[in-house]
């Protein structure tokens, strides 16, 4: 099932001015954050270790409570909830973990089936779902094993399909691929991205890699020391971020650009759409006789989004003309000497 555009339309999860303190006088986990996820969005979250990921996301299933502010999930005021109002909240919000928390004495078939179960749901359903679930992770000829007998990207899928098990409308991964390879990441990453397409759920996951962020995420907050500190769709904090923390999980995920020694103008190009795979260089070069020295860059897709951006040291020729045309075909030009976009 595909997502119709009116499902982005109303904010199913909504932080107002929350705050967080386990201790009195302690430093706070979260302060004053206020962000909104649309239903129908893959909302990533990320922030290094003690930014106060964790704590966030277990404010959205009642795991925590704020000493700040409200927490509204689906029109309810998670806080003001009562324990069967919780009880039925995490019926519509599902989650996963880094370490998958299964249960090593049950089979996957088992596990999978445990929120069922502990939902009161009739035998029939139970098995019919469970069948239906092995199969969407793509596990139904391990349903017999145990825990220890899979790897940790099939332990990942059995905590997927069983944080599905009672059709939520959201889904809360808690850095979900970062105990696994990378190419069990990717394999786990686009399972996701599935999950978000055909059933139209609402995801929000935190992690503390940007590439996770790029691969899957419409927008993404920036979170620092408790606080929200950059925020916006992805394409927009990926290519240009606004704030030092951004900007720092950027260069970790690409690398740094060493300008050491060479002459010219340095500029940043970005390319978006399908002007990635034009030749644009060439054809400015031979224009304007402008040289140029690539420094770094990268090709690569936001989502279904392919973009490239290339730091280059222009020099010789018509250097401000070779800039306008760069902007006449649709490229954004940096001057990294004076800091400013265009």
């Amino acid at each position: 099932m595909q997502r119709s555009p009116s499902h982005r339309t109303f904010d199913v999860i909504a932080f107002e001015a929350v705050s967080k303190t386990y201790s009195a006088g302690g430093r706070p986990a979260l302060s004053e954050v206020s962000l909104s996820v649309q239903a129908g969005q893959v909302f990533g979250v990320i922030g290094a270790s003690g930014a106060g990921k964790s704590t966030l996301i277990r404010l959205i299933n009642g795991l925590e409570t704020p000493t700040g502010g409200k927490v509204v999930v689906d029109g309810d005021d998670v806080a003001a909830l009562g324990v069967e109002g919780l009880r039925a909240l995490r019926r519509r919000v599902g989650m996963i973990f880094q370490h998958f928390n299964l249960l090593s004495g049950k089979t996957v078939a088992q596990n999978i089936s445990f929120p069922l179960r502990l939902a009161g749901r009739p035998a029939s359903e139970i098995k019919a779902r469970t069948a239906e679930l092995l199969e969407r992770v793509g596990l139904s000829e391990h349903a017999g094993k145990f825990p220890a007998q899979l790897s940790g990207g099939q332990k990942q899928r059995v905590g997927i399909a069983r944080a599905l098990a009672t059709n939520p409308k959201v889904l809360l991964c808690d850095e979900a691929t970062s105990a696994l390879d990378p190419e069990t990441t990717e394999q786990i990453l686009a399972l996701i991205s599935g999950l978000n397409r055909e059933l139209g759920l609402t995801i929000v996951l935190i992690t503390h890699e940007m590439d996770v962020v790029r691969r899957v995420c419409d927008r993404v907050a920036v979170l620092e020391a408790g606080r929200v500190v950059e925020e916006g769709a992805v394409e927009d904090v990926f290519l240009h971020p606004a704030s030092d923390t951004a900007r720092r999980f950027v260069r970790e995920a690409d690398g740094e650009v060493s300008a050491a020694g060479v002459d010219g103008r340095l500029v940043r190009l970005t390319f978006r759409g399908e002007a990635t795979y034009k030749p644009v260089l060439g054809e400015v070069a031979r224009a304007t006789g402008v040289d140029y020295s690539i420094l770094g860059g990268r090709i690569h897709r936001l989502r279904e989004t392919p973009y490239g951006q290339l730091t280059l040291a222009l020099t010789g020729g018509d250097v401000a003309a070779a800039i306008a045309r760069f902007k006449d075909a649709g490229v954004r030009v940096e001057d990294l000497a004076a800091g400013e976009g265009a």
